[in-house]
């Protein structure tokens, strides 16, 4: 039953949707004690009349407070990163100096490094898991206190953080939110649980030379999310995290600094001739192996610059000797009123089973064997698929170029041999950190990337792709991330500078979100994030650009990209 709003009253929004009033003037920590059994999980943070809250803050009435636990998006990110500082905190308890790097996502966790001598151990990567597990016991407050950027500096600059201070040369307040636990001051730009007996459910995973910070699962976050090795994709960002720091921009404050020289144009060159290096590495390995590959699949999730890459590596093979032409999934839909629904009941375009894999497939053959065959195409007006009077006939020097999300998917190509066709998995695997402790989620830039092309080409709006991307997220899930490890050769379409030059854009278009929408709470978290960075002209970005394809003024793109 709905309680009837009281002025004098906090209102919370359980789960079930019920509404019930409790008394105000209390923390928020407080009053989710009272209603913590009616969530399935631990309760982490709230949003109070549209904003997201710690659990600190005290709450006076009216309001209307909707309690996040680790089945929410938000929750599960505070509690990340409430985690994270427990462990580091224990790191530097346990090898006082050593160098503690945050890295990258791996496993459904972290992966981190400790810099020391000897070298990380696994009876290293125990003892710090136990030293989490006393602090997690000895319930201790994550006590949080508004230091001047002058104390901030002096703080990191004893721990031995240049890199954090860097960063406050351009911070764009006049104060920084500190963090402490156990005498341990630390920042990792976002709100923190407020003890550390909510951080029961962790473990290290020793990976050498590193180690995995596990989280709870998304699904059951009274367990750890089991651990999945991705070899492949771990030697991508170890690639990329070594290229960083060779080069000296490997964090936020480090790029910041020399756009201020006046080298950001440097900068882009030359994280662009890495670019054009590895897509010709790719081209000559596909050459190599010559009439043998006459299918090559291009694959990632949304915004990783697929169009933009198969068209580079078009060019490639070309400067090889090869005639590489293009074939699109899009055109082999099955008529749209046939669409496979989703758990909603929506049309799941995403769907493996929206594509004509018979028709697909026997054309694919077709060609190979060197026949004509003429093409379909699909019209996303009537949602049936043509005839397009498009004949198509490959000669020997002519692979397929395939690009789409199912192009990891045996089931996708499944009548041609597995030795006629390879592989490609792209997506921006970041290789810039905020700092050493605080890295950049892959997920962000996407995000950031799509917001800013789907505005210009699309007519959307920030929040229309803010709303729509947990669909994305869940495509991805089901049909690409799970098979990275398929892929013959990854590539990694980060660029190091980009978030320096989508900052204006995606500023402008994220600020017009209205509070009142759910949206706003990923608006504001995404536009201090990109406070951080100072800006970049886009001007100086070639026209051949993976970013040119979010930006604009791509030299490839005659339409609005797929």
């Amino acid at each position: 039953m709905t309680a009837k709003p009281l002025p004098d009253k906090i209102h919370v929004l359980l789960p079930d949707g019920e509404i019930i009033s409790l008394a105000g003037g209390r923390s928020l920590q407080e009053i989710g004690a009272e209603v913590q059994s009616r969530h399935a999980a631990p309760i982490i943070a709230a949003i109070v009349d549209h904003e997201l809250y710690e659990l600190t803050a005290t709450v006076e009435p009216p309001a209307v407070v909707q309690f996040l636990d680790l089945t929410f998006k938000e929750g599960r990110r505070i509690y990340q990163r409430s985690l994270t500082f427990l462990f580091i905190a224990a790191a530097f308890d346990l090898f006082p100096g050593a160098a503690v790097t945050v890295e990258h996502s791996l496993g459904k966790g972290l992966y981190c490094e400790i810099g020391k001598n000897p070298v990380l151990s696994g009876g290293d990567v125990a003892a710090i898991e136990r030293r989490m597990r006393r602090l997690v016991k000895a319930d201790l407050p994550l006590k949080k206190r508004r230091a001047t950027l002058d104390e901030a500096e002096q703080i990191f600059r004893h721990q031995g953080f240049e890199d954090k201070v860097a960063l406050l040369e351009d911070w764009p307040k006049d104060y920084l939110n500190l963090y402490s636990i156990d005498g341990m001051e630390e920042t990792l730009y976002g709100y923190q649980v407020p003890r550390t007996g909510m951080l029961e459910v962790f473990e290290l995973h020793f990976y050498p030379p590193g180690l995995v910070l596990r989280f709870p699962d998304e699904s059951d976050p009274s367990r750890v999310a089991p651990f999945s090795d991705q070899k492949k994709l771990f030697e991508i960002f170890r690639e990329a995290d070594q290229w960083g720091g060779v080069l000296g921009f490997d964090t936020v404050g480090a790029m910041n600094r020399l756009i201020k020289k006046g080298q950001g144009a440097e900068v882009i060159r030359i994280a662009e001739a890495l670019h054009e290096k590895k897509i010709s590495q790719i081209a000559d390995l596909i050459s190599e192996r010559g009439q043998a590959i006459r299918v090559i699949l291009v694959a990632g999730p949304s915004s990783s610059g697929k169009t933009t890459f198969a068209q580079r590596l078009r060019t490639q093979l070309q400067v090889n000797g090869l005639q590489p032409l293009p074939v699109s999934i899009d055109d082999y839909f099955i008529d749209r009123k046939d669409t496979p629904l989703d758990e909603f009941g929506k049309p799941d375009y995403e769907h493996i089973g929206a594509i004509d894999l018979s028709l697909f497939n026997e054309q694919l053959l077709q060609l190979i064997d060197g026949r004509e065959v003429e093409v379909p195409v699909y019209n996303f007006n009537t949602g049936r698929r043509e005839n397009s009077g498009r004949i198509m006939r490959l000669a020997e020097n002519q692979p397929l170029i395939i690009e789409g999300i199912h192009g990891l998917n045996e089931v996708l190509t499944r009548a041609i041999p597995r030795h006629n066709k390879i592989k490609l998995y792209i997506s921006p695997l970041t290789a810039l950190n905020i700092d050493r402790h605080t890295r950049i989620h892959t997920t962000d830039t996407r995000l950031l990337r799509r917001i800013v092309r789907d505005a210009q080409f699309r007519g959307n709006s920030a929040l229309d792709t803010i709303r729509l991307w947990p669909s994305v997220r869940r495509g991805e899930e089901r049909h690409i991330f799970r098979l990275q490890e398929e892929a013959d050769i990854m590539f990694n379409s980060a660029l190091v500078y980009e978030l320096a030059v989508l900052k204006q854009q995606a500023e402008s278009l994220l600020v017009q979100i209205d509070r009142t929408q759910p949206e706003h709470i990923d608006a504001r978290r995404l536009l201090s994030f990109l406070s951080f960075f100072l800006p970049l002209d886009p001007c100086d970005v070639p026209a051949n650009s993976l970013l040119s394809e979010f930006i604009g003024e791509s030299c490839y793109l005659e339409s609005p990209p797929l």
